[in-house]
């Protein structure tokens, strides 16, 4: 949320939404502009994203999958030691371990991937016993915004600027 909203003062239903304006740099880099636009503004947070020599890119910048696994590695954390307030579960000391795999296999001169595993460890320290650990746990991953986008099924639009307008790809 916002800088100036805590979640006690948020509404009991929003939409929660960030808007990125991404601008091709150098060889494979991108420029990244990022905000929240709702419920309250905040940002913009300039990020980049380059790929290594495999994609003829300078390494300049994480790739986007680096970006991507960090998102979710600090998204269930951050709602781990959020809700670990409001549940009185006592966090003292937390460390995540993600790793997601993806399967890529060649497609003529292009190539397709899948996701293949998406693994959290969680390691962290409480005075609590196990089974209150264990509801901190299931909290954040139903608040984690990532995990619960990664365990639905969505459709993602896309769309051509044209001189004639808008064309759905």
């Amino acid at each position: 949320m916002s800088n100036n909203t805590t979640g006690a003062e948020a509404a009991p239903r929003t939409q929660i939404q960030f808007d990125c304006v991404g601008t091709a740099t150098g060889k494979m880099r991108n420029e990244l502009n990022v905000v929240m636009s709702r419920p309250s503004p905040d940002g913009p947070w300039e990020l980049a994203s380059d790929e290594g020599a495999f994609h003829g890119g300078d390494g300049s910048a994480p790739p986007p999958l680096a970006l991507f696994v960090a998102g979710l590695t600090g998204c269930i954390m951050t709602q781990m030691r959020a809700f670990a307030k409001r549940l009185s579960v006592s966090l003292d000391d937390l460390k995540v371990e993600t790793r997601v795999v993806w399967d890529w296999q060649a497609a003529g001169r292009i190539y397709e991937t899948a996701p293949h595993s998406f693994e959290i460890d969680i390691l962290l320290t409480s005075s609590d016993d196990a089974s209150k650990v264990v509801e901190l746990i299931e909290a954040a991953k139903k608040g984690c915004f990532l995990e619960q986008t990664l365990g639905t099924r969505n459709v993602i639009k896309h769309r051509l600027k044209t001189a004639d307008g808008w064309l759905t790809v």
